[in-house]
């Protein structure tokens, strides 16, 4: 049964270690990329709402598709760094903060 299989976790990194593997592997690092993913891609979606924007008009103000910004906002495709920074600062008037761990 799968309850048995996490018996004794007492903590969120236990349960990703055994659902995912430890940190650094293969299995571990597509589940952390998605995760972070899908973070963005709310935190955009917000901050987009926020600003009364629809994702046409963020599109044209960043200098992007509308297709694209829906891409993102849906957790669907890859990110440039340099995309996602004009969109927040050009599109949204935000400012983007990274932290390396």
């Amino acid at each position: 049964m799968e309850a048995n299989k996490y018996k004794g976790i007492t903590s969120f990194d236990e349960l990703l270690d055994e659902k995912y593997g430890s940190i650094g592997t293969e299995k571990r690092n597509e589940f952390e990329e998605s995760a972070q993913m899908f973070i963005i891609s709310e935190m955009l979606k917000e901050a987009r709402k926020e600003a009364n924007l629809t994702q046409e008009q963020l599109a044209e103000k960043a200098g992007t598709k509308k297709s694209y910004i829906s891409k993102l906002e849906n957790a669907k495709g890859n990110i440039q760094l340099s995309t996602l920074i004009r969109i927040f600062e050009q599109g949204l008037g935000r400012r983007i903060g990274l932290t390396f761990l």
